[in-house]
């Protein structure tokens, strides 16, 4: 009944095994990836034609989690998994990145990959997992793809590298200062396509060892997938990549000259503007069989290629007049906004970022509902690209792919440098608005996001920037790396390159690559050119701001925090919250306590913590033998007078403690409601507390001396 094929490995310390023919048979190429536990379906289904008159790829991935994977049921009322959550959407751009250029040039059907997590140990973080299962799906249904890719999970600690690290290793890295790396990297049996990492100030050789472990731990399984495809790979597709160079021969001859001159345009708009007219004029010289080509968006945008990238191999100009190496000018304000806690407005160009940093408390902190458990998080990085940023019409609503996927980079660079929480018991909300965008708006969110909450009073380690590099490389191997590229020379070149960091060492590092060859000697150029791009940007922005103000906005929270005993939790809380409840409405502050015993107390009004901090410590001290206290008379009987003196507690101050005189009885000195300065002269031997009066000034609150009493008589 089932045509099984199943490959197995040893891997690093778990067991890899790869599997088709048994479930979702009617898939044009359907794997289940195991590693250890966890395992991951990917099924693979592709058009046989494409649409007409589309000029682009219409690949889709999508990366899903199931909670009967880890034996969980979903939150909320509906109990079934609702939206894409940010782990999903990021993977899913993760497994899409390094299979996107291995395609067949020119081919346009639609393809479709699903990853569904079907178990999950806790241990091996199902994204490698479904990356390894996408590849081995997409290498056995014929469709023409150039892979397969394997993928890997560096992390770095105590110089030495290590391969795919258990989740928990990875979860909350910032709180986890052994281990300084959570890298992922994907490639072919020659190069690698993609990595995204979080790294804590690890240097450029650091980072490319990292990089180049990654790929060579990942080709056993590139191996395995080439195994399986030998035993199990459906016949290929029939596509032969169009020729079209009779038409692109056509549009040269029309268009080479007013393209070159439009791409001599430094402004962005006037450039675009001059482009378009260009498009329309070839067009209009084109017969109407040339106009119905489907090739002949690819023809036009080989013109604009071959324009900006042979100028710049050849030794020229970049679009807006800079060498390989220039930084554009970079202009940074900091307190742009009146009434935020914190904001900048960084500019490098013609991209911009508005940057907003809100202080909150731990009542504001995210809560993660994950696979392997729920977290909370209390630094939150969220980035905006409105369609007015590159001056266009188009949708507006919640964050697409792209805004999570850049925010999530722009959070991995800055968040290295965060302060501990105990330090600074804040929950941290940054958000970008990017407000123009001509080339890298995420490393302009790490720019701006550094310096925003520099201005809202956040004590970082260091500031961090980062620069986007990109790359044009030739047939012939010449090769250019371009430091703070421009929107279309991301769009025509071959690498996205990506690195944030401080002055120390990089935080976070994002590369994709277009084509297959990225070698090291060009990895280390671009990290080395990097480099000195971020110090320049570094140095820029000391200009505004170079560690966090000392003074918080004053419409921002104060915080202060205590610990307590947990067996002292219960007390402060009370019965159904009513001693908690009575602490926030007399002090007027906001109080949050942790299962841990951490106590934050929080209000833009000093005195409102302080009262809030007094009546937490009556509750929860313990008054200390020797020490003068203010208290208040609630009961006199015939041998002496109890005296509440701390939080709830009284203690009995007795007739003879009570004055340095002979007492009939308490109330000759003493009426009940009467405020009395009291020292606490020890316990009983049950336990009780022994109070005294006499020795205790009763104005100053002053314990009385023998020479004081001496000098009063």
């Amino acid at each position: 009944m089932f045509d099984e094929v199943k490959k197995s490995i040893q891997w690093g310390q778990e067991t890899l095994t790869l599997e088709t023919g048994k479930v979702a048979r009617q898939a044009d190429g359907s794997v289940i990836a195991t590693l250890g536990e966890t395992s991951v379906m990917a099924n693979v289904t592709y058009a046989r034609e494409p649409k007409p008159g589309q000029d682009f790829f219409p690949l889709t991935v999508h990366y899903n989690e199931k909670y009967y994977a880890a034996g969980k049921v979903p939150g909320g009322f509906f109990k079934r998994e609702g939206r894409p959550t940010e782990k999903e959407t990021l993977t899913s751009r993760l497994i899409d990145r390094p299979i996107r250029p291995l395609f067949a040039k020119g081919f346009k059907n639609e393809v479709l990959v699903i990853c569904t997590v079907l178990s999950h140990d806790l241990v091996n973080d199902p994204d490698i997992v479904a990356m390894i299962a996408a590849s081995a799906a997409l290498t056995i249904s014929g469709v023409p793809f150039m892979g397969p890719i394997g993928a890997a999970r560096v992390g770095f600690s105590d110089g030495e590298y290590i391969l795919n690290p258990e989740v928990q290793d990875m979860d909350q890295l910032r709180n986890n200062p052994e281990q300084r790396l959570d890298l992922v990297v994907a490639g072919t049996k020659d190069a690698v396509m993609m990595v995204e990492s979080e790294a804590y100030e690890l240097s450029e050789a650091e980072m490319l060892g990292a990089v180049k472990f990654g790929h060579e731990q990942m080709q056993p399984v590139i191996d395995l997938i080439v195994d399986l495809a030998e035993a199990a790979a459906k016949e290929p597709f029939d596509f032969q990549s169009p020729d079209y160079s009779a038409l692109y021969d056509r549009v040269k001859s029309l268009g080479e000259a007013d393209m070159r001159a439009a791409y001599a345009i430094k402004d962005k708009a006037e450039r675009q503007d001059a482009v378009a007219a260009t498009k329309t004029k070839v067009k209009e010289s084109l017969s109407e069989d040339e106009l119905a080509d489907p090739n002949l968006g690819s023809a036009l945008k080989k013109l604009e290629s071959g324009i900006l990238r042979g100028d710049i191999i050849n030794g020229g100009a970049r679009i807006d007049g800079r060498d390989t190496k220039t930084v554009r000018p970079i202009d940074c304000e900091v307190g742009f906004l009146p009434r935020t806690h914190g904001s900048a407005l960084f500019t490098r160009g013609e991209t911009q970022g508005l940057v907003v940093t809100t202080l909150g408390t731990g009542d504001d902190e995210q809560i993660i509902d994950a696979l392997h458990g729920n977290s909370r998080s209390n630094f939150l990085l969220h980035y905006n690209f409105p369609p007015y940023s590159v001056g266009e019409v188009g949708r507006f609503g919640p964050p697409g792919r792209r805004e999570i996927g850049h925010g999530k980079l722009a959070w991995r660079a800055l968040q290295a440098v965060l302060p501990a929480a105990t330090d600074f018991p804040y929950t941290i909300r940054v958000v970008s608005e990017i407000t123009e965008s001509n080339g890298s708006s995420s490393m302009a969110s790490v720019c701006g996001g550094s310096l925003s909450m520099m201005d809202a009073g956040v004590p970082l380690k260091s500031p961090v920037a980062g620069v986007a590099m990109g790359l044009i490389l030739e047939d012939d191997g010449k090769y250019a790396v371009l430091t703070d590229i421009l929107g279309d020379e991301d769009h025509l070149g071959d690498m996205d390159f990506k690195v944030a960091g401080t002055e120390s060492g990089i935080t976070s590092l994002q590369m994709d690559i277009k084509v297959a060859g990225i070698t090291p000697e060009i990895m280390e150029q671009a990290l080395a050119q990097a480099k000195d791009g971020r110090m320049h940007i570094l140095a820029e922005m000391g200009k505004a701001l170079t560690e966090g103000r000392r003074e918080f906005s004053a419409h921002a929270p104060r915080i202060e925090t205590m610990t307590i005993p947990t067996d002292k939790i219960r007390e402060v809380i009370g019965s159904g919250g009513k001693v908690i409840r009575e602490i926030v409405e007399v002090s007027g502050a906001k109080v949050d306590i942790n299962d841990d015993g951490v106590i934050k107390i929080a209000s833009a009004n000093g005195d409102s913590i302080k009262k809030a901090y007094d009546m937490i410590h009556s509750i929860v001290a313990e008054p200390e033998e020797g020490q003068i206290y203010t208290g208040k008379v609630v009961k006199l009987v015939d041998f002496g007078a109890f005296v509440n003196f701390f939080g709830k507690r009284d203690g009995l101050v007795h007739v003879s403690q009570i004055a340095n005189k002979r007492l009939n009885h308490p109330s000759d000195a003493l009426k009940e409601g009467q405020e009395v300065k009291v020292k606490l002269l020890g316990f009983d031997d049950r336990g009780k507390v022994r109070l005294g009066m006499k020795m205790v000034d009763q104005e100053t609150g002053e314990e009385i001396t023998e020479n004081k009493e001496e000098a009063d008589a």
